[in-house]
């Protein structure tokens, strides 16, 4: 495949795969059954500001990126634009999605938030332009400090999830769902989405070159 058709399938996967990640999670709100740690922050600040929910993920973004600085991570394109797209799309879903109210409707609504935020995730990470800010200040903190992976993460989950439980974000079955599920999941999207790493450095170079 020709460079440039290369780069253009990356650029694609990372707007669709954002677009898509935000919805995802506006979708999952909707079903009212609990949603992600970082959400559950998110709606106990918007109760508290009156700021929309969505918004309100671009700014915690915006705030989380700023952490990078002192463990010296830097973003790439699909970092800034995940800071910038991810609640924009959300706000979308939440204007298009109504609220379901029936646990059958509530179920079925978060069972396809879930699977298309794994597909979503599957394609923006796959297209190889830099982590999400919340993915990367764990890995940032992991590489900068040598502390496990999996710690680094629990305690900043628990500690977001903890926070926006008492300021009133929505903690529930769903957000147990999310938590067991959605590392399976995409395990199994990733690996399929993503552009081979030849690939990549082969659009990089030739980028460089024109």
């Amino acid at each position: 495949m020709h460079p440039s058709l290369i780069l253009s399938r990356r650029v694609a996967q990372l707007l669709v795969g954002l677009f898509a990640y935000g919805f995802a999670i506006g979708m999952m709100v909707q079903a009212g059954i609990g949603v992600a740690p970082w959400d559950v922050l998110s709606q106990g600040i918007a109760l508290h500001t009156g700021i929309p929910f969505g918004w309100v993920t671009n700014i915690i973004g915006g705030v989380v990126l700023l952490l990078w600085i002192p463990i010296r991570q830097k973003p790439g394109l699909g970092t800034l634009l995940n800071v910038l797209l991810v609640g924009t799309s959300a706000q979308v879903g939440l204007t298009l999605v109504p609220p379901q109210h029936e646990w059958w409707s509530q179920a079925l609504l978060f069972a396809g938030g879930l699977a298309l935020l794994a597909v979503a995730t599957g394609l923006y990470i796959g297209a190889n332009f830099g982590p999400g800010p919340r993915d990367g200040l764990m890995t940032g903190i992991h590489r900068r400090f040598g502390w496990r992976i999996w710690l680094v993460r629990t305690a900043i989950e628990v500690t977001v999830l903890a926070i926006g439980w008492l300021l009133g974000g929505n903690v529930g079955i769903g957000t147990v769902a999310f938590a067991l599920l959605i590392g399976p999941m995409v395990t199994v999207t990733m690996p399929l989405l993503a552009v081979p790493v030849a690939r990549t450095r082969e659009v990089v170079e030739a980028a460089v070159v024109s």
